[in-house]
């Protein structure tokens, strides 16, 4: 009796589940008569949701072991190429900080002057490396100024907090964040506890520092021209 209650708890699962009689039948070795008597009360979930459930689950079957195995491709691939690079010397800073401030950070155009260092960016890792680029020219924690670029909808309290963190400075010593309005209407991905914003980094009094900027990438630029294929 108690194998056989088992067996109804089971079935009534599965059912529920959104099994059909033959899965259950396979599952329990028992008749489709008995099936009918133990779960003719269970609601059966949507047909629609039971069909991709159970194509969901195909695919995990089947595409599971694959996924692992890329993904520890993928893990030895990072690995090695992270070994690749070894120490970084303050001259590979200084010309990895030149690249990223010309992809990430303003420029000044003859119709639009912008003599001065800003830089904005959402990857932590980013701003991390530009921080400590500009620690190596000499230009410290006292030059910058920093501002959270955010969507009002998000924990702005938490995201300056993180901010500050990263740039190991107190969170008074940012400025005011800037908010942008929230869209009911547009389907944002960068959401949740994961979500902090951007941070802007500007350096102050720091026309010189980017007329010099824009002399190293210029020399990076012709003597890249220069090397042969």
């Amino acid at each position: 009796m108690r194998a056989k209650t088992e067996q109804r708890e089971t079935a009534r699962r599965l059912r529920g589940e959104g099994r059909t009689y033959d899965e259950i039948q396979a599952a329990l070795g028992v008749s489709k008569s008995s099936i009918s008597l133990w779960v003719r009360d269970v609601p059966v979930p949507n047909a629609d949701r039971v069909r991709r459930d159970r194509l969901r689950r195909a695919a995990e079957t089947r595409w599971g072991p694959v996924r692992a195995q890329r993904d520890e491709e993928r893990r030895a691939t990072k690995a090695a190429a992270a070994a690749e690079i070894g120490p970084l010397s303050d001259r590979d800073l200084f010309l990895v900080g030149i690249a990223l401030y010309w992809a990430e950070g303003s420029k000044d155009k003859p119709y639009d002057r912008r003599e001065s260092a800003a830089f904005i960016n959402s990857d932590p890792d980013v701003v991390s490396v530009y921080l400590r680029w500009l620690r190596l020219l000499g230009f410290g924690e006292e030059r910058w100024r920093l501002r959270v670029s955010i969507h009002e909808s998000a924990d702005v309290a938490a995201a300056e907090r993180f901010w500050a963190g990263l740039a190991e400075v107190p969170v008074e010593r940012l400025s005011r964040s800037t908010l942008k309005r929230h869209n009911p209407t547009t389907v944002r991905k960068n959401v949740g506890d994961s979500y902090r914003g951007c941070l802007v980094v500007s350096v102050l009094d720091s026309a010189d520092l980017y007329r010099r900027i824009e002399g190293w990438w210029s020399r990076i630029v012709v003597e890249t021209a220069r090397r042969k294929p």
